[in-house]
């Protein structure tokens, strides 16, 4: 394998990968919703997972409580992960709750409504 695919690299996209179908049919946590998981990032050690999440656009999900419910379901996810995966030893898992979207979303509104406050014709662009 060549040095620029590190292990962690691939250990972190398998979990991704696993992660997010365990979550959406197997997690039963009312808390949990609709869930994405963006990326999964693994210590050198391969002994613990940041798991950066989403929620879906236009769902009203409590952001504390959604996390709350996967650091609960944390201990069933690893023990499903360790049937699933081929690894000495599955990582710790702390889910972190990726707010990009949600800026990115703010930050298009933002845009728009600046675009239509300028008119055509107006001083600003006469300038």
């Amino acid at each position: 394998m060549p040095k620029d695919y590190p292990r962690t690299l691939r250990v972190g996209e398998q979990l991704r990968r696993e992660l997010a179908q365990l979550i959406r049919n197997e997690v039963k946590d009312s808390r949990v919703g609709d869930v994405t998981v963006l990326d999964a990032e693994v210590s050198k050690d391969l002994g613990h997972a940041r798991v950066y999440f989403s929620v879906l656009p236009g769902q009203e999900v409590d952001v504390e409580a959604c996390t709350q419910g996967l650091q609960r379901a944390a201990g069933f996810l690893r023990r499903e992960l360790g049937r699933r995966l081929r690894l000495r030893s599955i990582p710790e898992l702390h889910f972190v709750y990726d707010a990009t979207e949600d800026r990115a979303h703010h930050l298009e509104s933002l845009i728009a409504d600046s675009l239509a406050h300028l008119e055509p014709g107006s001083e600003d662009e006469e300038q």
